[in-house]
């Protein structure tokens, strides 16, 4: 298919330049003559190619969550740590959905709580101050949110 058109855009090339005299173009109305011949080119091949049956349109594979993302970000520091690289987003992902089981699933939470072993500087103080903060409120109500925090633990090694 490719060899047709090789064959039909010099034709057709030389029949519009035929009409408007190629040597009283200037570079900026050529210019604009080349990209319209490339867009009516494109167009004629598009439509040969759904003619044939063959799809036009490339399939964009599915963009994963940033949920997805971040577990999958955990799993690879889990069992792939010589190709993990840390990723700031991923990790304030984790660090802020870390108590919400729908989000972090208790199969991954364990292997939260060991990457947070190896949490430094400000983040780790943060993480902290909001464990205890939680423990507090949890210590202070009755009633427990079942979504949040149930049944965890929030011990954070020091």
């Amino acid at each position: 298919m490719h060899m047709l058109f090789t064959f039909i855009y010099p034709l057709f090339k030389c029949l519009l330049f035929q009409e408007t005299d190629e040597e009283d173009l200037t570079p900026e109305e050529r210019r604009k003559l080349e990209r319209k011949l490339k867009k009516e080119r494109k167009k004629e091949e598009k439509k040969l190619m759904r003619e044939a049956g063959i799809p036009t349109k490339k399939e964009e594979p599915k963009k994963l969550s940033g949920s997805e993302l971040a577990l999958a970000y955990l799993t690879s520091w889990s069992k792939n740590p010589e190709e993990w690289k840390f990723q700031k987003t991923r990790q304030t992902w984790l660090l802020l959905h870390m108590y919400d089981k729908e989000k972090v699933p208790d199969e991954y939470f364990t292997i939260l709580l060991d990457y947070l072993q190896g949490l430094q500087g400000k983040a780790r103080d943060t993480t902290v101050q909001k464990a205890e903060a939680l423990m507090k409120e949890l210590d202070g109500s009755d009633a427990e949110d079942p979504s949040m925090a149930a049944g965890r633990e929030l011990t954070f090694p020091c």
